[in-house]
Formats: C-alpha cells, sequence, structure tokens
C-alpha cells in the first residue's frame, strides 16, 4: 500500500474546533466525492486533542517542553493499492483537476508552511 501522510497546521485566524469542523465536514465530504477518479482506497482523519492532553509525554520525550515540537492540529492518511494507481489518478485530465480542486479548499484552512506531507509504503507490523 502507498500512503500519504499529511499532518496538518491549521491557519492562524481558525480555532481548533473550526478547522476540525471544517475539515470534517466541508472536506472530507469533497475528498470523498474525488475518490474514484483519484483512485484513494482508504482516507482516515486524526484529529488533535487541545495541547495540555499531549503535554506530559511531550515535555518528556522532548526534555521539555520549549525542546519538543509543537504538535499538529490533525493528520491525515490517504492510501493507494500500487504506484501504478497513484501514478494513474495523478495524470489523466480529471485527477489532475480533481487534485487542484482540493488544493483549492485546503487552502482555507490549511497553513502549508507549517503542514509537511510525504508519501511513504505502508510496512504492517500487526493489525
Amino acid at each position: 500500500m502507498i500512503k500519504l501522510t499529511f499532518c496538518l497546521t491549521r491557519l492562524p485566524n481558525l480555532t481548533l474546533e473550526e478547522f476540525h469542523d471544517y475539515w470534517w465536514n466541508k472536506h472530507a465530504p469533497l475528498v470523498a466525492s474525488h475518490r474514484k477518479v483519484l483512485r484513494i482506497a482508504r482516507y482516515v482523519q486524526l484529529h488533535s486533542f487541545e495541547a495540555t492532553l499531549s503535554d506530559g509525554i511531550r515535555e518528556a520525550r522532548g526534555g521539555g517542553l520549549d525542546k519538543a515540537p509543537a504538535i499538529y492540529d490533525g493528520v491525515a492518511q490517504l492510501w493507494w493499492e500500487s504506484m501504478d494507481d497513484l501514478a494513474a489518478a495523478t495524470t489523466t485530465p480529471e485527477g489532475i483537476e480533481a487534485g487542484r480542486d482540493l488544493y483549492e479548499d485546503e487552502k482555507k484552512f490549511i497553513d502549508f508552511t507549517r503542514s509537511p506531507l510525504w508519501f511513504g509504503e505502508e510496512k504492517v507490523v500487526f493489525g
């Protein structure tokens, strides 16, 4: 499986609640509407809790909150069955248009300068 992982940081003008609401109620249905043309096998959203719930573990692992990296507001994960599926989805005119549509919507709630994304091959350990 090929997986895209997108660590999301919200735009500074949005509260965490506004960010999560938009992402779940507006963006998720948009992704779902492009699922077939983009050949997406699976899509999940991980919505973060308030930072205070993670501060203890961040501090213990990073030697202090001032040294630990900031948490993300959420993580999106998308799966494709193969590199061939991913390539086919992103090279057709319909796939390019769908990608453009998603990007334009993401500009409404994601701070791209603080939101890394990358592709990788999923290696299941268990489950």
